[in-house]
């Protein structure tokens, strides 16, 4: 490679690198460089082009400028307004900055001009393979750019000589001037056939990506545009139908669910059904079964939860307002809250309620509810057989829905309310499952924080509710079920307790019902009293209050046909209303009587008395049970005829006397069903007074379970008991010596007016009993 130095006029260009072999147009505005190129035009139009390395600079130096720059000539020069030349100049060598000689008036260098001209391209094997391959890459590129015409790409495919195409190559393609730069400064041709041949590469492959790119792009814009389109379609259906809904129906379900409080987990679920519900809407079946389902969880009060309250004397003072009486009842409830408010938390025991019907439990369950200013929910288990109805069907059933538990909870509104569990005893099992098992999960506050319903499919927090049971019994309800449970007695009221309930409660109620006032209808406290002896037969008030509405009807009928300003309803006038009585009470007999003794029986509407009646007769040893006994009963028979048997020596009975007679025990009223072995001291005291004649007092009631040894066993039931020996005119009670911690309990009102005596065998029972 030859090399000449030689002193020409120098332009330094900004941000433009110009090539051998290029014939570019490129505009000047500095004096300098104006007056560099007019120089040249005076000498021999050559000029010394080279970039600057810093485009802001107006006097670049030496080392401001880059060392290789091109040679050219001058071809054209045109002069533009406000002192600007176009200058046409054709690029011809490379040249090396080796000096500046001067700046001013214009810039002139020496510059070592490198002639290239001597250089022989390869005619060999290797130099046709270089060709082949640069061509190839330079087609690939000039079809990827598309900013090349054809005509000069078919001219540059046409060049058969290597350096020639390398220098077409460098001077015809569109590349940043920064890269033609460093193609400009590799001065060794094959270093500058590698460099050409990378950068061309390397065009290519951006360019492979920047399409790719804007494919992705284009079809996500194509996407949403289409989207785009479709929506205002139909938005535009629907206003021409008068819908004004402006979104559609899984929009909405993104919204609800995106403002939904609920965890991880069910969020995810809801996801998924909604995505599912988009694309199932060509099926109008399975979207209608979807569209329940995500309906369904988005009103579930997953994170929702109601605040308690803690004030202990508003809860006091709303249970006293709401119930007379059921002291103990009220109290456990009020302990229960306290612990509560103490530990704030939300789990706590189940409480179930148990006690005849119409003494007020599901009135409690509600008053507690007012108390802690919680939502109240019922759910009636009555009658309710299927497991299904605790844990839902499964979503792919026909007409599936959630269980009563989690439908509960999604009319309550909140995660944390109070939910009544009304008649748990009365649930029965059958062939669809064991809807008592079904319920122990829901029950256990070590299980219920993940109680899963079938249909919902995620699992619910019950951990928060408070559970209220009430049952009539507990003898139908499972042991596991009952031990689940803290189990408060809801007992049956006193005729003192049912007046105050009439008088503060009942009344007033009906009252308003009916549209009365206590100006237009009074009621007297012996009435009242009259009413809940002779006319209802109950543990609790709900028959009582039936007759006092009962009274308003007829008295609103009087009020308003016979134009009474006032009705005063009184014991002698009750029967006008009510009629004739429909209950009395067997009073004590009025002398003391062989063969016959009061017993005390419990029963579901409350306490009652049973007139125990023995006859001994000629015959042959046989004992007859008459008065629908049940089983329980009439082994308390035999039990207590075997001990008087045992004894039989100590009153002198004939020791064929029970070979020779009969024994005929009854208990009127004969159609009612009795069972229970509480009656076994009062029959063994009957067969014993007809056996040896001696009379039973007539003022005396008792109670209790016999054994073969003459023991007498504890009862339940005791307070029903006690008032219906007081209601019955007795005056001298005979209970189990284990009873005794019962007797303490009860309220004087009970006791009061009864002598009660406890015993701890059966010869206590007859030596207080017989008549000496």
């Amino acid at each position: 490679m030859k090399s000449e130095i030689k002193s020409l006029p120098t332009v330094a260009l900004r941000g433009m690198t110009i090539m051998p072999e290029m014939v570019v147009h490129f505009d000047i505005s500095r004096e300098r460089s104006i007056a560099a190129v007019q120089e040249a035009m005076v000498e021999d139009q050559k000029i010394f082009l080279v970039l600057q390395r810093d485009q802001d600079a107006e006097d670049p130096g030496l080392e401001e400028m880059y060392e290789v720059g091109t040679v050219a000539s001058v071809r054209q020069i045109i002069k533009l307004p406000k002192k600007i030349l176009r200058v046409l100049v054709a690029g011809e060598t490379r040249g090396i900055l080796k000096s500046i000689e001067y700046k001013t008036p214009y810039l002139r260098t020496e510059v070592e001009i490198l002639d290239e001209s001597g250089f022989q391209s390869p005619e060999d094997l290797n130099g046709q393979a270089m060709i082949r391959g640069l061509k190839d890459i330079f087609v690939d590129y000039a079809a990827k750019n598309g900013k090349m015409s054809k005509e000069g790409v078919g001219r540059i495919l046409e060049i058969k000589d290597l350096k020639e195409l390398v220098d077409e190559i460098s001077a015809n393609i569109p590349l940043y001037y920064t890269d033609q730069q460093e193609i400009l400064n590799q001065t060794d041709f094959w270093k500058r056939y590698e460099m050409l041949a990378f950068k061309l590469v390397n065009e290519v492959q951006i360019m492979d990506i920047k399409d790719d790119i804007r494919a992705k792009v284009k079809e996500r814009v194509d996407k949403h545009q289409r989207e785009y389109i479709l929506r205002e379609q139909l938005k535009l259906i629907r206003e021409e139908l008068g819908d004004d809904t402006t979104l559609t129906d899984a929009e909405e379900f993104e919204q609800a669910a995106k403002k939904l409080k609920a965890s991880k987990e069910v969020k995810d679920k809801l996801a998924k059904e909604i995505s599912r519900f988009k694309s199932s809407l060509n099926s109008p079946a399975e979207s209608g079964v979807i569209r329940t389902y995500i309906e369904t969880l988005l009103e579930m009060p997953w994170n929702k939860a109601a605040k308690d309250s803690q004030d202990l004397a508003f809860a006091e003072r709303v249970l006293e307002e709401d119930h007379y009486g059921l002291e103990q009842v009220k109290e456990r409830v009020l302990e229960f809250l306290a612990v509560r408010t103490l530990t704030k938390k939300g789990e706590s025991p189940i409480l179930c309620l148990v006690g005849p019907p119409g003494t007020g439990k599901t009135s409690i369950a509600k008053s507690l509810a007012r108390a802690l200013k919680k939502p109240y929910v019922r759910i009636s288990l009555g009658g309710v057989r299927d497991e299904a109805e605790i844990r839902g069907h499964r979503k792919t059933y026909v007409g599936a829905m959630p269980g009563r538990i989690a439908n509960g909870i999604r009319m309550a509104g909140v995660k944390n309310p109070l939910l009544l569990l009304d008649e748990i005893d009365k649930i029965s099992t059958d062939y669809k499952g064991d809807t008592f098992s079904a319920l122990l999960e829901v029950l256990d506050s070590e299980q219920n924080s993940r109680f899963r319903d079938h249909y919902l499919e995620v699992p619910l927090d019950l951990s928060e509710v408070l559970f209220v049971a009430t049952a009539n019994s507990l003898q139908t309800i499972p042991r596991p079920l009952l031990d689940r449970m803290e189990v408060v007695e809801v007992s049956s009221y006193t005729e003192n307790e049912k007046l105050h309930i009439a008088v503060e409660h009942l009344i007033p109620k009906q009252l308003e019902k009916h549209g009365l006032t206590q100006e237009r209808l009074t009621f007297s406290r012996q009435a009242i009293w009259k009413m809940a002896k002779n006319y209802t037969k109950e543990a609790g008030v709900r028959q009582l209050e039936r007759e006092i509405g009962n009274i308003c009807r007829k008295s609103a009928k009087e009020i308003l046909t016979k134009d009474k300003k006032k009705i005063a309803v009184t014991e002698k006038n009750l029967g006008k209303y009510l009629g004739k009585e429909k209950y009395s009470f067997q009073m004590a007999n009025a002398s003391d009587e062989v063969g016959i003794v009061r017993g005390l029986a419990w029963t579901s509407v409350g306490g009652d008395t049973l007139q125990i009646e023995v006859n001994v007769m000629p015959g042959k040893g046989e004992i007859m049970l008459t008065g629908q006994l049940g089983d329980v009963m009439k082994e308390s028979a035999r039990t207590g005829i075997s001990y008087i048997r045992s004894i039989s020596s100590r009153y002198d009975i004939e020791e064929d006397f029970f070979e020779k007679h009969d024994i005929h025990v009854h208990i009127p009223e004969g159609a009612v069903p009795k069972d229970g072995p509480s009656a076994g001291i009062t029959m063994a005291t009957a067969m014993l007074s007809a056996i040896t004649g001696r009379k039973v007092r007539s003022d005396l009631a008792m109670t209790g379970e016999v054994t073969l040894r003459g023991r007498v066993l504890p009862i339940g039931g005791l307070k029903e008991k006690l008032l219906a020996a007081k209601n019955a005119g007795i005056r001298t009670v005979l209970v189990p010596e284990k009873n005794k911690v019962d007797v303490e309990e009860l309220s004087a009102e009970i006791t009061k007016g009864l002598e009660i005596l406890p015993v701890e065998h059966m010869d206590e029972v007859l030596k207080k009993a017989l008549v000496q």
